[in-house]
């Protein structure tokens, strides 16, 4: 039970970490260049795959784009819906 409770605890951390490197890469954006650099790299290798899942949900309004905040609205709701779907079945 102690080894399902620490899994449950490294995949929360991960959530987090990953909806960290997400707005990281939606504030990049606002940089010029923010792409081009190597940071800008790696969170667009990291970021992107799962970001083209929500393209076309057409998100953007106005010139804003709300695909990023949908993106980790959605990740952090499946990981908690996981979590207590785990907690309950045990």
């Amino acid at each position: 039970m102690l080894v399902l409770i620490e899994i449950i605890r490294v995949f929360q951390f991960a959530v987090r970490i990953y909806s960290i490197l997400l707005a990281a890469y939606a504030l990049i954006s606002w940089f010029p260049g923010g792409y081009q650099s190597s940071i800008g790299k790696f969170l667009a290798r990291v970021c992107e795959p799962y970001l083209s899942l929500f393209d076309r949900l057409n998100l953007r309004f106005g010139g804003l784009d709300f695909t990023i905040l949908a993106a980790i609205l959605i990740l952090n709701l499946a990981s908690q819906g996981l979590v207590m779907l785990i907690v309950r079945l045990l």
